[in-house]
């Protein structure tokens, strides 16, 4: 990690380091660098703002997508890597890291097709797969005529929108299009780029939200805030269970319900086209990614420091662009890891704060 000497104390520090004497003053690191995940990039940067009005802390964030952030972490360019598609144990045991999940989330559709208003148009996970493999064509096609009897439907060419880049909102996305299509599974199958069948590709969210705008009959697909912030007309899904549910922090909460935590080893878990009736189908969570030994064990408490704060005090921000805060009994087990996982070069523990 690179050294941060912004603070007048920590500079006295270092100096009384390179004169051999030993480093006990309470050094305050001003800045700390994470890049990754492009999903939570909407709350990471709510609470960044207030985390540094609050606290004098400034988080840099890259937000390159997750295949970025995991290159950065195991690269050791940032002090946090984000992804929204987590490691398995062996990945991360290979690489020496950790991973928690921060926040949790939906990745929703979103269209631009004449005469189609927010919330009217459903698909149900079948179809939606057949459109992204470019077997449906036409907005009026028959299997979204069937799901939409109501809807004037448009006689339009559909123009597919996708990820150009390694994004964990893709491995989310295929990893419910492979659950439900089996088309998709044994073809373009489940991870963060795919070869993509049909389509134009937009880099992050925000390069899809904005092709999604642009091209008149086009279908996409976003973490939610991205649909409210630029005030896209999303679509409701059919679930696993039969139920025709909206995007919302309600139907989040639903899915991330039936997490099971305490049994998910590295905190790695799927939230994809799980059971309920008001489960919203493309739920998923975000994770932080940082090494278990740690260079400058300041840096790091500084990192889980602001995650820490977020916890406590970042819920009703999280709530307002409908992402879904953490459970508090997963935050104490993150806490745990915290402690019993990342240590300095000497291998004191990191966490909590002396």
């Amino acid at each position: 990690m690179k050294p941060r000497l912004t603070n007048p104390t920590l500079i006295a520090a270092s100096a009384a380091l390179l004169a051999g004497g030993a480093v006990t003053a309470n050094a305050k690191v001003d800045a700390i660098d994470g890049a990754g995940a492009t999903f939570p990039y909407p709350v990471y940067s709510k609470w960044a703002q207030a985390y540094k009005d609050e606290k004098g802390v400034k988080l840099n964030y890259q937000a390159i997508g997750s295949g970025g952030g995991i290159k950065q972490i195991k690269a050791k360019t940032v002090d946090f890597g984000a992804s929204d598609a987590p490691l398995k144990q062996k990945e991360l045991e290979k690489a020496g890291l950790m991973q928690f999940p921060a926040v949790m989330g939906g990745v929703v559709p979103v269209v631009n097709a004449p005469g189609v208003a927010k919330g009217d148009l459903t698909l149900d996970g079948k179809t939606f797969a057949k459109i992204y493999l470019g077997k449906i064509k036409k907005w009026n096609a028959p299997a979204i005529q069937k799901l939409n009897p109501d809807v004037d439907l448009p006689d339009k060419k559909i123009t597919v929108v996708h990820r150009s880049d390694g994004s964990g909102t893709t491995w989310i996305f295929t990893s419910y299009l492979s659950k439900v299509s089996d088309a998709w599974k044994n073809g373009p199958g489940h991870a963060k780029s795919v070869a993509w069948p049909a389509g134009v590709g937009g880099k992050g969210n925000q390069g899809v939200a904005s092709y999604v705008n642009r091209i008149k009959g086009s279908i996409g697909y976003v973490e939610y805030a991205y649909a409210l912030q630029n005030d896209m007309a999303w679509v409701q899904m059919k679930n696993k269970a039969g139920g025709t549910v909206q995007p919302n922090i309600e139907s989040f909460q639903s899915a991330a319900s039936h997490a099971d935590w305490k049994n998910a080893p590295g905190f790695y878990m799927v939230l994809t086209n799980e059971p309920g009736k008001e489960s919203w189908p493309i739920t998923a969570a975000s994770y932080i990614l940082m090494h278990k030994e740690q260079a400058d064990p300041q840096v790091a408490q500084a990192v889980l420091k602001f995650y820490n704060w977020s916890y406590k005090q970042g819920d009703e921000m999280a709530k307002n662009l409908d992402y879904v805060p953490l459970p508090s009994g997963l935050i104490k087990q993150i806490r745990a890891k915290w402690e019993s996982q990342l240590q300095g070069e000497d291998g004191s523990s990191v966490w909590p704060p002396k």
